[in-house]
């Protein structure tokens, strides 16, 4: 799959990026729009994990890449992204997780399919791509796994020393892929193509190395790293990532996914080494995954990591891909042949939330196919606005709603924060780090069981306990495995289960997605071990993160797709963005009171008792001037966006 960027540059070195996922059955372009004073570049490249998404070939690329830079560049956009698979040859037998269909070279390096990129013949790669969309006026980037392929590692290929020349020797010997490939910690939902590698030898080290810098040789500017986040999260190798990027003579702009269970205690731990990264699961055309990025683009905000200082510039939560527009379905290797599932007011809350919550922005569809309504939203002028340039953006909860019945009759007030749903509790992953993760204890040492002891007045409706696996007879595999994982727990739901619990899901995860573990037959690898620290944290030995129960409302799925929300922030010139999102089913009336704006951004002073004239974005209308409060019918699923300009006179 293929990605075109944009990158927009003006006087306060704001810039905006456009991502175009391309292949034969499935096509997205995606916008960011992202203000960054302290860097040449922002955040974020998106990718879309389709079962055929390496059908792309180098003409279509350009093609795309042409309607880019005339129809979109004029509007300042920049960055075009080769995504995911780039390297696998397209033919019978091939797929996402299949072995053996890999071009790489004599160092274990993944290469263009030379069948679909003829322009990379003879080890130039991408080199002659990467010039061609630069004479456009445009920015080159790919999509990239974490790790060493499980390719390279089968042929025990030789590790590169790009720093000396030649192959990498260290101990009087030279190294090669099985000596730094970790095959018992393979990315959980690709486990047959990529493997983690190990970063404390000088070889992993030296392998990585060479691979990134090759990537610069080619004229890349953008880099997608995959499996290396989420669930699936490699602190060590993102490091060694941003390091190794940190040191070449030009930028290049650094993003990591995938999302799934990312918490701000996460994002806190990479913020400063990456450029953007992804807070969820892939985003389809459903509203349920619409929805689903709310409550984690609040906590983000609520946490001061939107536009965080990142490598060498900032760093921006990434809320992923904007599927608008002609799409296909996910795992079809046919299409585009359906037009986006969203409706147009779903289509509008999707933009107006990516664009107050300052993730960069992504086209999901068909480029060739770009209708005029799918055209003009994507390029709002005062939506690209905000993107860039607001600030002080946050969840705003000061707002009273009343659901509008379809007889016309106003039903009673909607407040969103008092309701009483009842909760559960489902298992979880977070950083180590943060205190409600050392809350598990041994309770049975004979019989190996490990409980969830209460963090919060939320207790589970029973004690949620877990219980080591019992050894079985002595294999060669399970001798290796134990001499590898001593010390480790192999935790199944009860001491009779047959299935062992991984910190992962076997299969990638969508925005709406609920990472509650995976429990599959237990086999000796990485993400089904445990090890049970003194001070009380249960740490998984695959993603190095931490298992908690984490409080789920008893109808997850009703509870988060009702209600109202509403975001706010400050522009450039003064004025003040209020924007609405009815969730309910039916048509709502929100409102908020100046006053209550006022205090949220209290260094506002110009709001305290003043006349506010607004306009707001989707109707067209113009309201005020008023001192009490703005308020409007807002469609079901819909968003409304008020542009406050508010004086004392």
């Amino acid at each position: 799959m293929v990605g075109l960027s944009i990158e927009k540059t003006g006087s306060t070195r704001f810039i905006v990026f456009i991502i175009i996922i391309l292949n034969l059955s499935f096509y997205s372009l995606s916008i960011n729009v992202r203000s960054n004073e302290h860097a040449s570049f922002p955040p974020r490249g998106w990718n879309s994990y389709d079962s055929f998404c390496w059908t792309i070939s180098e003409a279509e690329f350009l093609q795309s890449a042409e309607i880019i830079s005339k129809r979109l560049l004029p509007h300042g956009y920049q960055y075009v992204v080769v995504d995911y698979l780039w390297y696998r040859k397209k033919v019978e037998g091939a797929f996402v997780d299949s072995l053996g269909y890999d071009v790489i070279d004599e160092w274990g390096r993944m290469h263009p399919d030379p069948a679909r990129w003829p322009s990379s013949k003879g080890g130039k790669g991408f080199t002659e791509v990467a010039e061609k969309v630069h004479r456009m006026g445009l920015k080159f980037g790919i999509h990239v796994m974490g790790g060493i392929s499980t390719q390279a590692y089968n042929a025990n290929t030789l590790v590169m020393d790009s720093v000396k020349g030649g192959a990498y020797e260290e101990s009087g010997r030279q190294w090669r892929a099985k000596d730094i490939g970790m095959k018992e910690k393979a990315c959980v939902w690709m486990s047959h193509g990529f493997m983690s590698v190990n970063t404390k030898l000088g070889a992993g080290k030296a392998f990585l190395r060479s691979l990134y810098r090759q990537y610069a040789e080619w004229g890349v500017d953008f880099i997608k790293h995959d499996c290396v986040f989420g669930t699936d999260f490699n602190l060590e190798e993102i490091t060694l990532v941003s390091e190794v990027l940190k040191e070449l003579d030009r930028p290049v702009l650094y993003s990591i996914s995938p999302g799934t269970s990312v918490t701000p205690a996460l994002a806190k731990e990479v913020s400063q080494l990456v450029n953007m990264y992804r807070i969820t699961g892939d985003d389809w055309d459903t509203w349920k995954d619409v929805v689903s990025h709310f409550d984690i683009s609040r906590d983000l905000s609520a946490s001061s990591m939107i536009g965080a200082q990142g490598l060498q510039g900032k760093s921006w939560p990434d809320l992923d891909m904007l599927p608008l527009g002609w799409l296909t379905d996910q795992g079809t290797n046919f299409g585009p042949h359906r037009a986006c599932n969203l409706n147009i007011e779903e289509q509008k809350s999707q933009m107006t939330l990516w664009s107050i919550a300052k993730s960069p922005l992504m086209f999901g569809g068909d480029v060739r196919k770009l209708d005029d309504a799918t055209y003009n939203l994507i390029t709002n002028p005062t939506l690209l606005e905000i993107n860039s340039f607001s600030s002080n953006n946050k969840e705003f909860p000061y707002i009273t709603a009343t659901r509008v019945s379809r007889n016309k009759r106003k039903g009673r007030p909607h407040h969103p924060k008092g309701n009483n749903i009842s909760t559960k509790h489902a298992f979880g992953l977070t950083s180590c780090k943060e205190p409600k993760a050392n809350t598990w204890s041994l309770v049975d040492k004979n019989r190996g069981q490990i409980c969830w002891n209460q963090y919060s007045s939320q207790k589970p409706e029973k004690p949620f306990c877990l219980y080591n696996r019992k050894a079985l007879l002595a294999t060669g595999e399970e001798i290796k495995h134990n001499q590898l994982y001593q010390g480790k727990l192999h935790l199944q739901t009860d001491d009779k289960a047959e299935s062992c619990l991984g910190a992962s899901s076997k299969q990638k995860l969508t925005s709406k997605d609920f990472s509650r573990g995976s429990l599959s037959p237990c086999k000796p690898d990485a993400n089904q071990m445990w090890e049970l620290h003194s001070n009380g944290t249960l740490e998984n030995s695959y993603s190095g993160l931490c298992a908690v129960l984490n409080p789920v409302k008893a109808s997850e799925a009703e509870a988060s797709s009702s209600g109202v929300r509403s975001w706010i922030a400050t522009g450039r010139r003064g004025e003040v963005y209020v924007a609405f999102f009815n969730l309910n089913p039916v048509k709502t009336t929100i409102s908020a009171k100046i006053s209550d704006i006022a205090k949220a951004l209290q260094y506002k002073k110009n709001l305290v008792g003043a006349s506010c004239k607004s306009h707001e974005l989707w109707s067209g209308k113009d309201f005020g001037p008023t001192k009490d409060s703005v308020s409007i019918q807002v469609e079901s699923h819909g968003p409304a966006l008020f542009v406050l300009h508010c004086t004392n006179a």
